[in-house]
């Protein structure tokens, strides 16, 4: 079975090539400029070139966790591929997000709930799902809580960059979640195609995210224990991190002045009881996350700081 990922240089991407790499899948890789298509015909093309048996599309998820902005053009895109797909009789794989619902329900989003989300980005989600579910017969949409992971553009990422530039961060405590570490995300998506390659019919939309649930503020705390060890920050200085007083209107939210919980869980027994694919702790994944995040930061560092001695050198 031969796997079509494409966008392979979002972190979902990056940790799914690795994946594959261990295991000996065979797989074709176009990066998200490689697959910014002018057209429909260009995005058949592509997929026939490859000779997949499957289509893996995580751009969406990577945007949307990355907290990039989706176009209208990035949905036009996920039509053209999934009528490719259907034209193929490749079965496509989306990767979603649970930022497609509001977050108010006190209970785990199934996968049959409607995507009730208010703000544009989960319209925009809604609208690249439908996409799939439309033009393509045989999709899965994979909807997952936030993606975490050392390199590129994550709420991880996001957090340490912060402190460093900034000194402090102010997060939430009431926007809840299930968040995924990144080679967990490999791990289910690894898993879901094998077995479909082995000839599983199971198509629809499923969830899955970590077995805890924290909050944005909890979560930066963990991330702060183990960031202790590569920074000079004070961990008995209590400014680092606080908490916000009150909401700033987040992504879906009825009315911010209410500063409602919005707990983003899902639902993810049909995931487990169709794949037999288990949900695993998030925080086991944070050190070496760190660990890594400082190591490319220190690397970043060192290159910056030999360009501009070559600069000056030069001048």
């Amino acid at each position: 079975m031969k796997v079509l990922l494409i966008g392979s240089d979002t972190p979902v991407g990056q940790a799914l090539c690795n994946f594959f790499d261990l295991r000996g899948t065979d797989y074709a890789a176009l990066t998200k400029s490689e697959s910014r298509w002018k057209s429909e015909r260009q995005a058949k093309k592509a997929l026939r070139r490859s000779e997949a048996s499957i289509a893996l599309d995580v751009r969406i998820q990577a945007a949307a966790d990355g907290g990039i902005r989706i176009h209208d053009a990035d949905i036009e895109r996920c039509t053209w591929l999934a009528r490719a797909s259907q034209a193929l009789r490749v079965p496509l794989l989306l990767l979603s997000c649970a930022a497609i619902f509001q977050g108010n329900e006190s209970r785990a989003y199934r996968e049959d709930d409607y995507p009730d989300g208010m703000s544009t980005l989960a319209s925009l989600l809604s609208a690249a799902e439908t996409a799939v579910r439309d033009h393509c017969e045989r999709h899965v949409i994979l909807r997952m809580g936030p993606v975490f992971s050392p390199v590129g553009s994550t709420s991880l990422t996001w957090m340490l960059n912060r402190l460093h530039e900034h000194g402090s961060l102010s997060l939430s405590r009431k926007l809840r979640g299930c968040p995924v570490a990144v080679e967990d995300a490999a791990r289910v998506v690894s898993g879901m195609v094998d077995q479909y390659g082995c000839g599983l019919e199971a198509w629809g939309i499923f969830h899955y995210c970590s077995a805890d649930v924290t909050s944005c503020y909890e979560f930066a705390e963990v991330l702060l224990a183990a960031a202790y060890q590569y920074t000079a920050f004070d961990e008995d200085d209590p400014s680092i991190l606080t908490a916000l007083e009150q909401e700033d209107g987040n992504a879906g939210a009825p009315d911010a002045a209410d500063w409602e919980t919005l707990e983003f869980r899902l639902d993810c027994s049909k995931i487990r009881d169709t794949f037999a694919i288990k949900q695993q702790p998030w925080r086991a994944s944070v050190a070496g996350h760190v660990k890594q995040f400082y190591a490319h930061y220190s690397a970043k560092e060192k290159t910056d700081g030999e360009s501009v001695g070559h600069r000056e050198a030069g001048a």
